[in-house]
């Protein structure tokens, strides 16, 4: 045990923070599960009365544990004495020069943000067929990804619409979803 305590002395680390950092990192290992999973639980009973989607529930989840995991993180920080404000400024930094960076990709970020509400909002579904109006683009929802939108053309023809163009345009949904045609099949 002299050893050990020799040893942090050595690289000047404090023992109280240390074990104040364990059982700071031990309680988040208990307690994040828990609440995760409660929320998972009310999530899925809202589920009904907000119509939401599996993949918007997990993706809501995924986000409050990496929000919960974030806040562990600063208060591990202070407990070492670093600054939240140091951190804030360092963040702050970081995204400002990742946003100069994102100036010239400006079409790539508005198409991931637009998948991201699609997927939220669902205002179409696979197997729908889609009309971008005025410019009359037509075709069934073939898949979706971060940057296009695939429809299939009656002859065949495949077309890639961005997804940020389902926000900046009107458009036209016909059609019954791949899923709900298979269930009454």
């Amino acid at each position: 045990m002299v050893q050990i305590i020799q040893w942090l002395e050595q690289h000047n680390i404090n023992a109280v923070n240390a074990i104040g950092t364990i059982a700071i990192l031990l309680l988040a290992l208990i307690i994040i599960p828990i609440l995760t999973r409660f929320l998972r639980l009310w999530l899925v009973y809202l589920q009904s009365h907000l119509n939401l989607t599996d993949q918007a529930n997990f993706m809501i989840n995924r986000v409050t544990t990496a929000v919960l995991w974030t806040l562990t993180v600063f208060i591990v920080l202070s407990v070492w004495g670093i600054s939240l404000g140091g951190v804030w400024a360092v963040l702050v930094s970081a995204i400002t020069i990742v946003g100069v960076g994102f100036i010239a990709t400006w079409a790539m970020i508005s198409n991931f943000t637009a998948s991201f509400f699609l997927a939220l909002w669902r205002p179409f579904q696979v197997g729908q067929t889609v009309e971008i109006l005025p410019e009359n683009l037509k075709g069934r929802v073939v898949d979706r990804n971060l940057m296009f939108t695939t429809l299939g053309e009656e002859g065949g023809c495949m077309l890639q619409i961005p997804n940020n163009l389902f926000f900046q345009k009107m458009f036209r949904v016909s059609g019954e979803p791949v899923a709900a045609s298979r269930r009454t099949s």
